[in-house]
């Protein structure tokens, strides 16, 4: 089962890094400037007790008061391997107020991974990720997968696929209140994208067309896909899966089928009132 979880993310990471390989920071659009972006009221990081692979407690509690990069990734992924080095420069530079955590999902013996690990030079904690964590974290769609937490536990960030160095470092270094720049930082409600658990708060979603419904249709609609739960087997509803997997053909077909729906239903409703006598 493992293994198959593991083939599956191959196939989800090469299809998201076709859209989303190296993307620097964003530009706000009415003014041109850079911008990163933090979630605003963000929630706390769900956190875990598991043993490092060098023996010792590898809890997030066990960084308080940092900021903590938490790092999910595996051996066979290349780009995984090709962001090392930068997350190694980046621990070495603010070691005193940085904390890198890495949750391996290899399956493969430890002693394999820590052969890896001691080879690529990594200066920051490293254990394998037990399924119950990958949850907690939606599921862990693409790798790598990095969450920025901010000193008081809580993440502000999430970021899927090779990023630039640059965004990560611009992040931390705004979370510890250092310059950052001619760089904008804006906020945004999170609505799936870093917790699946609050994509009943999008108003949009991957792939789902609502432009042609009126603002009433297209809250019936969003209700429904709220409600009821995907049939693909991911045990989500409808709008978390098409956060969590946008080439879900299942949740895709359903989606669309509500769209209808509701659409039919309105328009028959129209249809079906009496006219008004002059």
């Amino acid at each position: 089962m493992r293994r198959l979880f593991n083939r599956w993310l191959v196939l989800s990471f090469v299809a998201f890094a076709q859209l989303c390989l190296f993307p620097r920071l964003s530009v706000a659009q009415d003014s041109g400037q850079p911008t990163i972006r933090f979630v605003r009221n963000p929630d706390p990081a769900p956190d875990f007790k598991l043993t490092g692979l060098d023996g010792k407690p590898f809890t997030l509690a066990g960084a308080k008061g940092k900021v903590i990069l938490l790092n999910f990734w595996a051996t066979w992924c290349g780009p995984c391997r090709a962001e090392i080095p930068d997350l190694v420069e980046l621990q070495n530079k603010y070691k005193d107020r940085l904390q890198i955590l890495s949750l391996v999902v290899d399956d493969d013996d430890q002693d394999a991974i820590k052969k890896f690990v001691a080879g690529s030079s990594i200066n920051y904690p490293v254990a394998i990720a037990t399924d119950d964590i990958r949850i907690e974290y939606g599921g862990i769609a693409a790798l790598p997968t990095s969450f920025v937490l901010d000193s008081e536990g809580r993440v502000v960030q999430k970021h899927e696929g090779l990023r630039d160095p640059v965004l990560y470092e611009t992040e931390i270094r705004s979370l510890l209140g250092l310059p950052i720049g001619p760089i904008r930082v804006e906020t945004f409600e999170d609505t799936g994208e870093v917790f699946l658990k609050h994509a009943d708060r999008a108003s949009e979603l991957p792939g789902v067309d609502l432009s042609k419904l009126t603002p009433e249709q297209k809250t019936v609609a969003l209700h429904k896909f709220n409600a009821e739960t995907c049939t693909c087997g991911c045990t989500y509803t409808l709008a978390q899966c098409r956060i969590y997997d946008r080439g879900c053909k299942v949740s895709q077909t359903a989606t669309s089928k509500i769209i209808a729906a509701v659409s039919a239903a309105s328009s028959g409703a129209a249809a079906a009132s009496p006219k008004k006598q002059k």
